[in-house]
Order: structure tokens, then sequence, then C-alpha cells
């Protein structure tokens, strides 16, 4: 199963800037834990993993906008 790594909440805004990922790829991450941190003008938001897996982000780079609901990474599920 695959699972999807979304920005769902930046404190109110709808926009952050990406401050960098947490987790390395090829890392196993489980349910819960913290992947990335995203900046918003009012509050620092830590992206969570929406499943547990192997963790596989996309090439974001630090400082690059982010978007409520944009897809940053996924997780390859185990079986």
């Amino acid at each position: 199963m695959i699972f999807n790594i979304v920005v769902e909440d930046l404190g109110g805004a709808e926009e952050g800037v990406f401050v960098g990922w947490l987790k390395a790829a090829g890392e196993h991450v489980a349910q819960g834990e913290a992947v990335a941190e995203v900046m918003t003008d009012k509050v620092n938001m830590e992206i969570q993993a929406s499943g547990s897996g192997t963790f596989e982000p996309q090439p974001i780079a630090e400082e690059d906008p982010v978007e409520l609901g944009q897809v940053i990474g996924l997780i390859r599920g185990e079986a």
C-alpha cells in the first residue's frame, strides 16, 4: 500500500516554506512520526507520516514554497 505524505495543517495558513526533512530517503517510518518541517509566518509545523513503511521524499529544496494539500512524499507500506 502507498501512503501520500500531504501538507495537511499549516496553522490556518494556505502556504508555507519547506524547512527540511527529518527522515532520510529509504528510512523506515511509523505512522504519526514526524518526517518534515514546514514554516509559516506564525508557526513551524511538523508533517507526519500517514502510514508505516519506507519513506520516499519528493525533491523539495529548503526554502521552497509548499501549499496546503500538497503531496511532498510517499511511504511504501508493509504488506
